[in-house]
C-alpha cells in the first residue's frame, strides 16, 4: 500500500525477469581456446609424461649448446684431456704389441678403446664438485629443472669437444697399426658404447657427490679411474687376464664402461658372450642409477642442513 506523497519502496519482487542480453551470444569458451586445452577433460598420464620427457630433452640440448660454445675457447685444454685419456691405452698398445699371444687384432682393439674413452670420459670431480665446493649448486637448485641437466650438458659436450679433437690422433694410431673394422661389428657396437657413456657418467657422478662428505673428492674418484684402468680393458684385453680375475671383471660394471664396447667393434667377441655383456651393462646401469639418485638424496640433504 502506497502512502501519498511518497513514492512505493520496490522490493524483491518487482525485479525485472532474467533474460538474455541483447547483442551478446551465451557466455563460453572460445574456439581457440577449446582447440588450445582440448575438451577440458584431464589429459591422459601419458601425454603428460611424453611433454615433460620433450621438455628434459630441449633442456639437455641447450645445456650442451652452451657448454659447447663455452669451451670451445679452451680447445688447447681440451687437447690435454685428449692426450690424458690416450696415455693408458697407447701404453697398453705399445706392451701388447711384442706379446705373440695377444692376437692379430690387439692393434684394432686398443684404437676402439682410445675412440671409447674420448666418448665417455667423465670429470665431474673437476666441474660438479667445484661447484658444491664454492656454493654454485644452490643456483642450480632454484632453477625449474632437474639438477642432473647441469653435470649431464658439460660432461656431453667435453666428450663431443675431445673425439672432434682426438679425430686426428685416432687417424694417425689407425694407420700405423693397420686397423681392421668392419661395419657389422661396429654397428653392433653402438649400443654397447650408449651404454659405456651412461654407466661411467653415473660412476664418476655418484662418486664426485662424496664433494657433501668430504674435501678429498679427487682421491675418491682417483680410485674409481685405477679400477677402471685395472679391470676395464685399458690394462690388458679381458680376454688375456688370468681365469679368475678375467671371471671377476665379466660381472663388474668397469668392463662395460671401456672394454666391452672395443671388443664388440673388434668382432672378437661370441653372440653368447656379446648377449651376456649388454645384461651386465644393463643390469649395472639401474644399480648406479639408483647409487647416484640415492647419493643425490642423502648429499643435497646435508647440503642443505649445513648452508642452513
Amino acid at each position: 500500500m502506497a502512502v501519498a506523497g511518497h513514492p512505493r519502496r520496490r522490493t524483491c519482487h518487482d525485479r525485472p525477469a532474467a533474460g538474455p542480453i541483447r547483442g551478446r551470444g551465451p557466455v563460453g569458451r572460445g574456439t581457440v581456446a577449446r582447440e588450445r586445452d582440448g575438451p577440458g577433460l584431464p589429459q591422459p598420464a601419458a601425454d603428460e609424461g611424453h611433454r615433460v620427457v620433450n621438455r628434459i630433452l630441449r633442456l639437455v640440448r641447450l645445456e650442451i649448446w652452451r657448454q659447447v660454445i663455452g669451451w670451445s675457447g679452451a680447445w688447447w685444454f681440451i687437447v690435454t684431456l685428449v692426450l690424458g685419456q690416450a696415455v693408458a691405452p697407447l701404453l697398453g698398445l705399445f706392451v701388447w704389441r711384442q706379446v705373440p699371444g695377444a692376437g692379430p687384432q690387439i692393434g684394432s682393439y686398443y684404437l676402439a678403446v682410445i675412440g671409447v674413452a674420448l666418448l665417455t670420459a667423465s670429470f665431474e670431480n673437476h666441474t660438479f664438485a667445484q661447484a658444491i665446493y664454492n656454493g654454485g649448486i644452490a643456483a642450480a637448485l632454484l632453477r625449474p629443472q632437474p639438477a642432473v641437466i647441469g653435470p649431464l650438458g658439460e660432461n656431453l659436450a667435453i666428450r663431443l669437444w675431445m673425439f672432434v679433437l682426438g679425430i686426428p690422433l685416432l687417424a694417425v694410431v689407425g694407420f700405423a697399426t693397420g686397423v681392421n673394422f668392419t661395419p657389422l661389428a661396429v654397428l653392433a657396437a653402438v649400443p654397447a658404447l650408449v651404454l659405456a657413456a651412461v654407466l661411467h657418467f653415473l660412476f664418476v657422478w655418484s662418486l664426485a657427490m662424496a664433494a657433501f662428505w668430504t674435501e678429498r673428492v679427487h682421491a675418491v674418484v682417483a680410485f674409481g679411474t685405477v679400477l677402471v684402468f685395472l679391470l676395464g680393458g685399458s690394462a690388458a684385453p679381458n680376454a688375456l687376464l688370468p681365469d679368475p680375475l678375467r671371471t671377476i671383471a665379466q660381472v663388474l660394471p668397469f668392463r662395460s664402461m671401456l672394454g666391452f664396447p672395443a671388443e664388440l667393434a673388434t668382432g672378437s667377441l661370441s653372440s653368447a658372450d656379446a648377449a651376456a655383456g649388454y645384461t651386465v651393462a644393463v643390469l649395472w646401469t639401474v644399480v648406479l642409477a639408483g647409487c647416484a639418485v640415492g647419493a643425490w638424496r642423502l648429499g643435497i640433504r646435508r647440503y642443505s642442513t649445513v648452508g642452513a
